[in-house]
């Protein structure tokens, strides 16, 4: 067992998780596993559509700052998305 300790598993751990791995499949940043870049814009547009998701189905549950960072990150990722795409 990895001796690091993680950080605790809050609704925003979450988000930054799926957002790290949209960014994976963009080829934005290397894959941990092969550290090297892979894109898979497929896989990167079902998370960044997930994100969306819960972005719709959380509307007005979270705390503005919660709305702010999700929203924040939706948009860059949508950014990095239709220039991984061209």
């Amino acid at each position: 067992m990895d001796d690091k300790k993680l950080p605790p598993i809050d609704f925003m751990t979450f988000v930054f998780s799926l957002a790290a791995s949209a960014q994976v499949h963009l080829g934005s940043v290397p894959n941990p596993s092969t550290g090297k870049p892979e894109k898979n814009i497929t896989l990167a547009k079902q998370t960044i559509d997930l994100l969306g998701v819960l972005e719709e189905k959380t509307r007005g549950n979270l705390t503005p700052e919660e709305t702010e960072l999700l929203k924040k990150i939706l948009s860059d990722l949508r950014l990095q998305f239709l220039e991984a795409s061209k």
